[in-house]
C-alpha cells in the first residue's frame, strides 16, 4: 500500500537501481521473507530507509553488499550498481566493489572495529588494500584521513586502541577507514546512534561536507525522523520489510500513509507536553 501523493523525482541516471528486491531466510513453507518487494533508485542524493527495529532496513543495505549470511535468499529484478549487476557478480567482483567504490558504516563501532588493534592499523589495511605503501608514506596517510574526520593529533590518536576513543571518535574513525578508498556509494547503518546530540551533529555535518565535495551516494538507514528530515533529500518509509511511502524529507510532516503518521505522532516533542505518547494501531493490509 504506498501513498497517492507523486514522490519526490530521483536523477535521470541513478547510481544505484534497486527493483523488486527480496530476501527471505529458510526455504519451503518455514521460509520467512524479511524484505518484501523493495524499489527505488538513488542518484547523487541522500536517501533515508526509516522504520521499527526489525523493518528490514539494515537488511536491504547488507544485501546491496550481499553481506548477508549464506542461508539468505537475495532476488531481484534489478539490482545495479552503475551497470553492474550485483547479483549476478561472482565473490571476486564483490570484494573488488566493496570498500572501493560500496561502503559500509556500521551501527556501532564498539562492536565493528576490532578490539585488539589499534585504530591507525586497522585504517592502514584499508589504505594498503590496492598497494603496498613504504611504512612511513602508509602512516602519512593513515595520519591523513584521520586530520580530514577532525580528529585532533592524528598522530596520537592512530596508536590508540578502540576502546579508549569515545563514541564520537570511533565513528569518525570509521568513516577515515570509508574514506581510505574513494568509494561513490556510503551506506549508512545508523551512525549516529550511539552519539549524544552535539558530537551526533557535528558527524552529520562530517558526512554533508564529504557528500559536497566528494559527491557521494548515500543510503541513511535511520529511525530517527527529525535528524532524516534535516540531513537527507528523500525518504523511503519501511513496513515490515515493504515500502509504504516515498516522500521529500523536507515534506514529511505532510506524509499520508498512517504508518508513517504514526511514526511521526510518536515523536516527542520538547514544545508541546503530552501525557503519554500515542500507540501505533496497525493494520495487517500494510504488510500485503
Amino acid at each position: 500500500m504506498t501513498t497517492t501523493a507523486p514522490p519526490p523525482t530521483p536523477p535521470t541516471t541513478p547510481l544505484l537501481d534497486v527493483q523488486d528486491l527480496r530476501v527471505t531466510y529458510g526455504q519451503g513453507a518455514g521460509a520467512v521473507p524479511v524484505v518484501q518487494g523493495v524499489s527505488f533508485t538513488l542518484g547523487r542524493e541522500k536517501l533515508a530507509l526509516v522504520g521499527e527495529s526489525g523493518s528490514g532496513k539494515t537488511t536491504v543495505g547488507r544485501a546491496l553488499l550481499r553481506l548477508l549470511p549464506r542461508q539468505a535468499q537475495i532476488t531481484a529484478s534489478r539490482l545495479q550498481f552503475d551497470g553492474c549487476d550485483l547479483l549476478a557478480a561472482n565473490p571476486a567482483q564483490m570484494a573488488a566493489l566493496r570498500g572501493r567504490r560500496m561502503a559500509m558504516i556500521m551501527q556501532d563501532p564498539k562492536f565493528s572495529l576490532n578490539p585488539v588493534m589499534t585504530v591507525g592499523a586497522q585504517i592502514a589495511e584499508s589504505v594498503q588494500r590496492d598497494r603496498r605503501l613504504p611504512r612511513g608514506e602508509c602512516a602519512d596517510r593513515v595520519h591523513q584521513l584521520l586530520a580530514r574526520v577532525h580528529i585532533r593529533e592524528p598522530q596520537r590518536v592512530a596508536g590508540q586502541h578502540p576502546h579508549q576513543l569515545s563514541g564520537g571518535m570511533g565513528q569518525r574513525v570509521m568513516i577515515a577507514m570509508m574514506l581510505a578508498q574513494t568509494p561513490q556509494l556510503l551506506i549508512a547503518d545508523e551512525p549516529t546512534s550511539a552519539l549524544d546530540v552535539s558530537v551526533r551533529q557535528e558527524v552529520l555535518a562530517l558526512l554533508d561536507e564529504l557528500v559536497a565535495e566528494q559527491g557521494l551516494s548515500v543510503l541513511f538507514v535511520s529511525h530517527d525522523l527529525p535528524l532524516v528530515r534535516r540531513f537527507c533529500d528523500r525518504v523511503l518509509v519501511l513496513y515490515a520489510g515493504r515500502v509504504v511511502e516515498t516522500i521529500a524529507a523536507a515534506d514529511l510532516d505532510e506524509a499520508t500513509h498512517p504508518y508513517t503518521r504514526g511514526l511521526l505522532d510518536a515523536v516527542p516533542g520538547l514544545r508541546h507536553r503530552r501525557a503519554q505518547l500515542p500507540v501505533l494501531q496497525r493494520d495487517a493490509a500494510w504488510a500485503r
